[in-house]
């Protein structure tokens, strides 16, 4: 990886002709963890991100697509595990990976430089826009599928309609300044919260909502930054009023920093939050709480998580991911 050119080899060498392994032993893909649909679904939103994709990555987004069309049920929801053998382990449901499937087919449908990708991801999106999850990172994640679509096409009511509920399903954000988080607790991805707040207000005209989209943004990077660095949230959560684990930090909550970030640049016009961008950037090249680059260059591959003692060296989709889509939008930095 050059400066902060995204680096493809390691997404190229976890997948198969079936789909994305979801987990690796250093950078050797351990197939009888299988593959699942979170991760196949980040895939497509970052093989669909790229404007000139080379033949491999293309057929990368056809076999995601794919995955992510075999794993719709009928009603729009999706299993999530499926095994090596090609058997599902789960029902299909309305979890995590129903959102985040959206969200790779809801960009892939606006940014897919091939337009018979376009063309069956949109469908596929459609299918699974009537549907609500209880769960509000779910629909937050469906939210910014939603938000792709309606930048593609803002006479969209169904990604519309869907975006609308996903602003909703965030909730009112508590009263207290120190803490106006809409959650007791910071746990996962929380940055797609705050995203989805400011695609829904900026696409609509809320202004209002934007607001409070971007108020939710700036606390936490505030609360999340240490010395000028990003240190985010470990996988423990903090909840309020209560002590916070420094480690062991996730790859995935500063890519979902970044992707918030870069969205309220692009909805403010505020340069400011490119320099958010680029910190979280710097955060996988070594300014981090452990001072440890966070990617493999000999294999392309992000480390897992961020420990005292420094990298967790296995190098799996998750983390792999999150690297690639910070250096796209790092990419971009003036």
């Amino acid at each position: 990886m050059t400066s902060f050119t995204p680096d493809f080899r390691h997404l190229i060498r976890l997948s198969d002709d079936t789909g994305l392994f979801e987990h690796a032993r250093h950078a050797v893909a351990r197939r009888q963890h299988g593959y699942c649909t979170d991760d196949v679904a980040r895939g497509l939103v970052v093989v669909s991100r790229e404007p000139t994709p080379s033949p491999r990555l293309i057929r990368l987004s056809e076999c995601y697509l794919t995955f992510l069309t075999h794993a719709q049920d009928r009603y729009g929801a999706f299993h999530n595990r499926l095994g090596f053998d090609r058997r599902w382990r789960d029902p299909p449901g309305l979890g995590d990976w129903w959102g985040r499937a959206m969200w790779g087919l809801g960009t892939a449908a606006a940014r897919h430089a091939s337009p018979w990708i376009r063309e069956e991801a949109l469908a596929a999106f459609v299918a699974g826009a009537g549907q609500r999850s209880s769960h509000p990172r779910a629909m937050a994640f469906a939210g910014l599928g939603a938000a792709e679509v309606l930048r593609a096409a803002p006479d969209s009511a169904v990604a519309a309609a869907l975006l609308t509920h996903a602003a909703d399903s965030v909730g009112p954000s508590a009263e207290d300044p120190f803490w106006p988080w809409p959650e007791p607790s910071l746990t996962y991805a929380n940055a797609a919260l705050a995203e989805v707040l400011v695609a829904a207000g900026e696409l609509s005209g809320d202004r209002p909502l934007l607001d409070r989209g971007i108020r939710l943004l700036t606390w936490l990077c505030d609360v999340q930054t240490r010395l000028d660095r990003f240190s985010v949230v470990a996988t423990a959560g903090w909840r309020r009023d209560e002590p916070r684990d420094r480690y062991d930090q996730q790859p995935i909550e500063v890519a979902a920093l970044t992707d918030a970030c870069a969205t309220a640049a692009l909805a403010t016009g505020d340069p400011a939050w490119l320099d958010e961008v680029r910190r979280a950037a710097d955060w996988f090249q070594g300014a981090n709480d452990a001072s440890a680059p966070m990617w493999d260059p000999a294999t392309g591959g992000g480390y897992d998580g961020l420990t005292e003692h420094g990298p967790n060296l296995n190098q799996g989709a998750e983390s792999t991911l999150a690297l690639i889509s910070t250096m796209q939008h790092a990419r971009a930095l003036p």
